[in-house]
């Protein structure tokens, strides 16, 4: 048995996720401790009023919902009974035996699995401790329940656990499943699995899934507000369907929340760049002067997925790479000149590059979106002879190209721009 807990601020959170999977035909609800009636007596008001009333006997305490999750192994079957009671005898042991909880069979993976809703707020209005609960009470709990209970132990599952959630994402497809639970197992699985440090470097990971997270143009409310909606991609790569705000999915990828991220994946990802780099040189060594379409599919062979940036008019101004091997995305120029985009182009001996997808407006801005996919295709070779003559426009083209500045991804939000207010002397 493995035991994930998760903590958050938001009751109604926790427990609509768990309900509208209920709705969706992917769980169901087969118990509850210490509530005054079955399960299937109460109404979704009755189930979360008794938390509410529970976490209201503390106001000072805003992290007091507790969602934890008891996976077991695929070759297990378990009946209903037997997930009760490893429920009731989990609880007890980490010190939730007393608290209002409900209990919920999920239908939505390859391995059975529970989930259990309650708070941390006792009944004379005292917080149970969350810190190191994982390590202090689950773990002894989970061994004492798989000695018990004749569970497979999590030393002999976690690896096949791991298995079953690989990138399960797969591309969204509008009109073929819900979006926002396409969307929502895309987030799931990108989210916390590769190390980004700006919106432009997570928007080249979803875009491999057909989903682009948008912030709108500069002078828009929700640009202003530090808003953040989901869409999701057509073939083309152009946004269709409605967008869906960032507060509406289960694990709230908010831009808030996606800015802590990446201040930590910044660090984190720092140890993985020679690696990228010696990668791309030896792809460089091995094509030589075979284009820059040459370059990209043999950093793809090797799990390095590379996304270019470019404008309306096919010009490049940003290269990204998304290494698979180590789960990291870098922007060529934070790797250095040398792998920048203008670099890039002139150490593979050609102006060529890939046709640019067509994208709506907003997302043809830098810094607002990322080719979702590189095509085959290559655009007119518009390179500068000197021995040839050439039209004034022409000149202007390839001058804009050389030119132009490389999208740095630390760039300065638009609402920090603004003057700050003088405060008024005291007469």
């Amino acid at each position: 048995m493995v035991a994930v807990i998760k903590t958050g601020h938001s009751l109604h959170r926790t427990l609509n996720y768990n309900e509208n999977k209920v709705k969706e035909g992917l769980a169901r609800c087969i118990g509850q401790g210490n509530y005054p009636l079955d399960v299937n007596k109460m109404s979704l008001t009755m189930k979360l009023n008794r938390l509410l009333k529970r976490a209201e006997l503390n106001s000072n305490v805003s992290r007091n919902s507790v969602h934890i999750s008891l996976n077991f192994d695929p070759s297990e079957r378990l009946s209903q009974e037997k997930l009760m009671l490893i429920a009731d005898a989990y609880m007890e042991k980490i010190g939730f035996g007393k608290q209002p909880y409900l209990i919920y069979q999920h239908y939505d993976s390859g391995h059975p699995h529970i989930h259990l809703v309650t708070t941390n707020i006792e009944a004379n209005g005292n917080r149970i401790g969350l810190h190191h609960l994982g390590i202090r009470k689950s773990e002894p709990a989970r061994k004492a329940i798989e000695e018990a209970f004749g569970l497979i132990k999590a030393e002999n599952q976690k690896r096949s656990l791991q298995q079953l959630k690989p990138i399960s994402a797969q591309k969204v497809q509008y009109g073929k499943s819900t979006t926002k639970r396409a969307i929502q197992n895309v987030l799931e699985n990108v989210l916390d699995t590769y190390k980004y440090s700006s919106l432009p470097e997570l928007n080249a990971i979803l875009g491999q899934y057909n989903v682009k997270a948008e912030r709108g143009g500069e002078t828009s409310r929700m640009y202003r507000n530090n808003g953040l909606v989901y869409r999701v991609l057509d073939s083309e790569g152009n946004p269709i369907g409605v967008p869906i705000k960032a507060s509406l999915f289960y694990n709230k990828p908010t831009l808030k929340n996606l800015e802590k991220r990446f201040s930590d994946n910044k660090q984190g990802k720092a140890r993985h760049k020679l690696r990228l780099k010696n990668t791309i040189d030896k792809a460089l060594l091995r094509e030589g002067n075979s284009g820059l379409d040459k370059l990209i599919k043999a950093l793809d062979k090797q799990g390095v997925h590379t996304v270019l940036r470019q404008s309306q008019e096919g010009q490049l101004y940003g290269i990204t790479f998304v290494d698979h091997r180590t789960q990291c995305v870098f922007n060529g120029s934070e790797l250095g000149k040398p792998y920048s985009a203008k670099a890039i182009t002139e150490r593979c001996g050609s102006s060529k590059v890939p046709e640019p997808k067509l994208l709506s407006h907003s997302a043809q801005k830098p810094g607002f979106g990322l080719q979702p996919q590189h095509t085959a295709a290559e655009t007119k070779d518009t390179a500068h002879d000197p021995d040839s003559a050439t039209t004034k426009k022409t000149t202007e083209t390839i001058f804009d190209t050389l030119l132009q500045i490389e999208q740095v991804p630390d760039y300065l939000p638009y609402h920090l721009k603004k003057h700050r207010k003088r405060k008024k002397r005291k007469k």
